[in-house]
């Protein structure tokens, strides 16, 4: 996915126009938005500057950007582009015929749904412009760029207070890094009696060299493939990922680690490729039931011991190099497993450096 534009609206700001406008720069938003053009004289050339006059002046100012409302004004003879309020069905026709158009479009939808910015998205699918959606919190704004799987193509963040613009580009532009994997190499498989094991339902579909990574320690880990894969006997569950026992670690970002035990419906996980590919997923379930485990060790190339706890039956699954699809049950001593070595140890889900043994 493209990364997305992050603007930040100063109009109806008080006394907290100045704190926000900064914490904007400092995060390097991409566009500031005033109605005065005053309030933009002084930004620096880093960032777009982006003109909304409830009536349009003679003199713009510094502004590098001038968005009219077409049913009111003429469009200036400068960068320009429009904005239009979505309120009923006229202004969303028209909303749906300006985003054909090549030209920045800033759109605001008056009603709890995303009905209209849906339509307004597919009629905008092949533009050549660029579509900016008005969300009123942090959260909105999240919500708008999942629309319709991608989204407009960025967000503009009205009635901030402070922080709120950290926040956002925490959430928008923290980017899912590849993960360096290695060949583990199996050592033997034991089976250890019965326990407690979990699976991770997410609300995605996963892919088929696409899984977890989970192990008994967290300085190493291992990749359990989800259930996209034909088993005999039931369905395949492509959502699913039988990830290990509870109290294995999991990541939830490419930092940090929580325990399978602690992960309830709509928390995050992080999904990743048999090629280190990561994303960030959110749980609908985890089923956690008592079942016969079976206790994987391995070594790291640098002699790192792994182990991972699993449930014990031929289904269980993990993946090892090129993607290959490993039953549990069927490793033996010199089969191969990717896995990541986080190479620290955690103190509640966050990296230290501290002595810590893992048995």
């Amino acid at each position: 996915m493209n990364a997305k534009l992050c603007w930040v609206d100063l109009r109806g700001l008080g006394d907290t126009k100045r704190a926000v406008c900064e914490e904007a720069i400092h995060q390097r938003f991409d566009a500031i938005v005033a109605d005065d053009p005053a309030d933009l004289a002084a930004l620096p050339p880093t960032v777009t500057r982006v003109l909304v006059p409830d009536e349009l002046p003679d003199d713009v100012g510094a502004a590098d950007l001038v968005l009219v409302d077409p049913r009111r004004h003429a469009r200036p003879d400068r960068p320009s582009g429009v904005r239009l309020a979505v309120t009923d069905r006229e202004s969303l026709d028209l909303a749906c015929e300006l985003v054909r158009g090549d030209g920045p479009i800033l759109l605001s939808f008056g009603d709890p749904t995303n009905i209209p910015m849906e339509i307004v998205l597919a009629a905008g699918a092949r533009k050549t412009g660029t579509i900016i959606t008005a969300a009123n919190s942090v959260e909105d704004a999240v919500v708008h760029l999942s629309v319709l799987e991608h989204g407009p193509d960025g967000v503009l963040l009205t009635d901030p207070a402070p922080g709120d613009v950290t926040r956002l580009a925490a959430r928008v532009r923290a980017p899912s890094p590849k993960l360096d994997l290695v060949t583990l190499t199996v050592d033997g498989i034991r089976h250890v009696g019965a326990g407690e094991r979990a699976c991770v339902d997410t609300c995605t579909y996963l892919r088929p060299d696409e899984g977890l990574l989970v192990g008994s320690w967290a300085k190493a880990l291992m990749l359990c493939v989800s259930e996209t894969h034909p088993l005999p006997y039931m369905p395949t569950r492509p959502f699913r990922v039988n990830a290990g026992a509870i109290m294995s670690y999991t990541l939830v970002d490419a930092e940090h680690t929580r325990y399978l035990s602690e992960l309830t419906a709509g928390d995050t996980v992080l999904a990743v490729g048999a090629d280190g590919r990561t994303r960030r997923v959110t749980v609908g379930r985890v089923k956690i039931e008592t079942r016969p485990l079976l206790a994987i060790d391995a070594t790291a190339p640098d002699g790192e011991p792994v182990n991972l706890i699993v449930q014990d039956d031929w289904h269980v699954r993990v993946l090892g190099p090129g993607a290959a699809v490993l039953n549990t049950t069927e490793l033996r001593a010199g089969s191969e497993i990717l896995g990541h070595l986080p190479g620290r140890e955690r103190h509640v889900g966050y990296p230290i450096d501290e002595l810590c043994h893992e048995l």
